[in-house]
């Protein structure tokens, strides 16, 4: 078992309860493994795609279906999508920024701009892979907000740690840190603070079941590259 299977499962685990909805992986081989994997064992009812317009199925090579993007946007438009997405920057409340750094009039790196994250995150639940938690990525006030927090926003995942936002008042809250990571660590990594329940679980390992899906559906590990 590696970090990145943790991460893997952990992201897998966001889906749980879902049923039949499109669960959309943007972001790399970890999300994407995630959703498949989530298919494959515990929650056969949901969708899954190529990242594209396919869905996709038990077996890597074979093409279930074909989703015409205006049928995604329905999708998303009715809630019925619950998707991964990655953030440069993230608050405490689960506004994350993809557009730039510095101030929106005159900043000092150009992003992505907002993209398709306004819609995601009002319309449709939506979770978030952070591939390195640092006080960069997490901090107390986002440059541009692209993307809101609340109540859609469902789990953050990241190298570290799994978070979410169920605290009374809406604050991050660290949900459990996977293997061999403190709660130190987390705390140093975060520009922020953290809402620190009394007994901070670890974050589960895959199965031997599990396993044996991710490795029929990476059989050349690029998870490993996250």
């Amino acid at each position: 078992m590696s970090r990145a299977d943790v991460c893997v499962v952990a992201c897998a685990e966001a889906f749980r309860g879902d049923g039949e909805i499109l669960a959309a992986g943007i972001g790399g081989p970890i999300t994407t493994l995630g959703a498949r994997l989530a298919r494959m064992t515990f929650e056969p009812d949901l969708l899954t795609t190529d990242g594209v317009c396919h869905l996709t199925g038990d077996d890597p090579q074979v093409t279930e279906g074909w989703l015409p993007y205006r049928d995604h946007l329905w999708l998303v438009l009715t809630g019925r999508r619950h998707v991964f997405m990655g953030a440069s920057q993230i608050d405490r409340s689960g506004n994350t920024n993809i557009s730039c750094i510095g101030a929106w009039e005159r900043p000092k790196a150009q992003l992505l701009g907002v993209r398709g994250a306004p819609g995601n995150t009002v319309c449709c639940p939506t979770s978030y892979w952070i591939p390195r938690h640092s006080p960069r990525v997490f901090v107390e006030r986002v440059d541009m907000v692209s993307g809101v927090g609340g109540p859609l926003l469902r789990r953050v995942v990241t190298n570290l740690a799994v978070l979410d936002l169920r605290t009374p008042d809406g604050s991050m809250r660290l949900v459990s840190v996977h293997p061999g990571v403190s709660v130190e660590e987390v705390v140093d990594a975060t520009g922020f603070e953290l809402v620190i329940p009394p007994d901070v679980p670890t974050t589960r390992g895959p199965t031997e079941e599990e396993l044996r899906v991710l490795e029929a559906l990476d059989p050349g590990n690029l998870r490993e590259a996250m």
